[in-house]
């Protein structure tokens, strides 16, 4: 599904955009069911475990965040990752045996959708090898102004960015102090339908939604069977028992041999005070690179 042209831009700056994928029928599906669960969100006070609401929503003017774990909940999430089309380009990247890490539907609705700031998602689950992708089911066109995923070519070769502030995990570095050249961001626009990738320890962020359409991506985190999460990590509660961890499993066979590489990392602790999750974390960070409201016109 993908050339050695491109698996090896991935491999030289970290991200992967291919476009058009999937077929309008199999967005449409996953359209209707985030549907569903958008009609159940609008009657919710708060965030449920399953449903993630904005800080701004009100039955009268619901405002949903994300969507946690939709693979437990509908098939149809449980499925999709472990279609042919998505195994094979998966495949190209970090091998056969392929393992679900953690599934989200983020819904960067219009005119509010939060943004997320500068970050590693390495920082937050680091394994015994990094052969770990996020890969992004774009469910809307994602365009200039509707909060993009941006990244930042090459630094997934680089260091592990600290992501505390003030002895706390933050889940966000500091943008005045990281000394990373922001200009040189990349936003990864595309067609809905079309599949995003990047690896676990790229840089990368995104602003709030500043139109009036929509941005919503099924996201999977993705990794190779034999990298294993360290403990003392966002990690370590999703893996209850072997069976239940084996049965992530998208393609290829699991294993209890995990390959072990010389990687930097850092543990994500102490947590921060509050709600786990990254948007309350991020809350507590030294620097914010993203603001969460829209500028005001008149001000400019």
């Amino acid at each position: 599904m993908i050339s050695d042209e491109q698996v090896l831009s991935y491999r030289t700056n970290g991200y992967l955009v291919v476009e058009s994928l999937f077929s309008q029928a199999q967005i449409d599906e996953i359209r209707s069911v985030i549907d569903e669960f958008a009609e159940r969100g609008k009657t919710l006070r708060e965030s449920d475990g399953i449903i993630e609401l904005e800080e701004t929503h009100t039955p009268e003017q619901p405002r949903l965040r994300r969507i946690i774990w939709p693979d437990k909940h509908h098939p149809v999430f449980r499925d999709f990752v472990r279609g042919p089309k998505y195994v094979d380009v998966v495949s190209r990247l970090i091998g056969p045996n392929i393992r679900l890490h953690y599934c989200k539907v983020n819904l960067k609705l219009g005119g509010f959708g939060a943004p997320v700031q500068w970050h590693q998602d390495w920082s937050f689950y680091p394994h015994t090898n990094d052969d770990i992708l996020v890969s992004g089911v774009l469910l809307d066109d994602m365009v200039d102004d509707n909060g993009p995923i941006m990244v930042l070519p090459g630094t997934h070769k680089g260091p592990i960015f600290d992501h505390h502030h003030d002895g706390c995990f933050t889940g966000a570095l500091d943008p005045a102090t990281c000394g990373l050249d922001f200009s040189k961001a990349v936003k990864l626009t595309a067609p809905a339908g079309s599949l995003i990738l990047f690896h676990v320890r790229l840089v990368h962020g995104s602003d709030m939604n500043r139109s009036s359409r929509p941005r919503r991506v099924v996201f999977y985190e993705l990794a190779a069977a034999d990298a294993w999460p360290l403990g003392g990590t966002y990690s370590t509660p999703l893996i209850p028992d072997l069976e239940t961890y084996n049965a992530r499993m998208v393609a290829g066979t699991p294993t209890i041999e995990p390959r072990l590489e010389k990687l930097p990392v850092r543990i994500p602790l102490p947590p921060p005070s509050g709600r786990p999750g990254i948007y309350d974390a991020q809350k507590t960070a030294a620097t914010q690179y993203f603001q969460t409201a829209v500028d005001d016109p008149e001000s400019n």
